[in-house]
């Protein structure tokens, strides 16, 4: 599933199309995604200014000149395409670069400050994705109350950390998976940001310390910042705003390299499943 890198470098490669941007025809191909398409979506879309693109954990966020934001999640295998003039991107091909048709569920003609036309279209042929529409108030009390801080952000702090992992008995690495601690972090960031901090994944996450979380505060901000600047990292089909495929996975220290060598150490990188995903780490470097 894309991680927080990825869903940025998506936001980066809509938001200059679609800022300013005018929707002037919605086309809704199917009722329902996950989850069902909002009532008269197509109406409360038609007419409206996309204010800005934006983003919060792992949502992508669309405030509205009605009012309203229209809130997009990928799921698994979600993407955007946008056409402008004879320019067609790419920036949320994650898993299937050239799905079959049938696959375009929603189509949204726009028109940018310039007057010029453009064209949004969002595919997923898992329809694990979603698209909806919130006012303010019910956005903040759905969407983004429930949500820890922004791992990028000032408010994300070692002595913040400490607190949220206070009396928690579950593994560090499960702790961090959840996203009233800290938002947006997935499976592949975090195994590479307790290796930085030499961090076991097993370490209860109540037993991380002022100088652990300082470590790993760092490790998390550096991790995330790399990937974003690398556009992202390409573990099956993704490509980057510009069709490119994400650099990111280049550079694991640990993810999906069971059996092979520790780059510091040179003992095997293990694995093992917590809450059912799998987690990569060395036994030697992180405690």
């Amino acid at each position: 599933m894309p991680e927080l890198p990825e869903v940025e470098t998506v936001r980066r490669g809509l938001a200059p199309a679609m800022t300013g941007a005018v929707i002037t025809r919605v086309d809704q191909r199917r009722p329902d995604l996950r989850f069902p398409f909002p009532d008269n979506f197509a109406q409360r879309l038609t007419g409206a200014t996309v204010e800005a693109v934006g983003r919060r954990a792992k949502f992508l966020l669309f405030p509205l000149s009605t009012g309203e934001t229209m809130v997009a999640h990928l799921g698994m295998t979600g993407r955007f395409s946008v056409e402008a003039g004879s320019r067609k991107l790419e920036p949320g091909a994650f898993y299937a670069p050239d799905p079959p048709g049938g696959h375009d569920h929603l189509v949204m003609d726009l028109r940018d400050p310039s007057g010029g036309p453009v064209r949004v279209t969002f595919s997923d042929p898992r329809r694990f994705g979603f698209v909806e529409l919130f006012s303010g108030e019910a956005l903040a009390t759905e969407r983004l109350d429930p949500l820890g801080p922004e791992p990028l952000s000032d408010t994300f702090s070692p002595d913040d950390l400490v607190r949220r992992l206070k009396g928690k008995a579950t593994p560090i690495k499960s702790a961090l998976l959840d996203q009233k601690v800290v938002a947006g972090l997935g499976n592949i960031y975090v195994c590479e940001a307790l290796f930085r901090s030499g961090i076991s994944p097993k370490r209860l996450a109540r037993t991380i310390g002022p100088a652990r979380a300082e470590r790993l505060v760092a490790a998390i901000k550096d991790v995330l910042a790399e990937a974003i600047e690398a556009g992202g990292s390409t573990l099956r089909d993704y490509a980057a705003a510009d069709g490119q495929e994400g650099e990111f996975q280049q550079r694991f220290f640990v993810y999906g390299r069971e059996g092979e060598p520790c780059l510091q150490c040179a003992a095997p990188v293990k694995r093992l499943v917590q809450s059912g995903r799998s987690t990569f780490y060395c036994s030697s470097c992180q405690r």
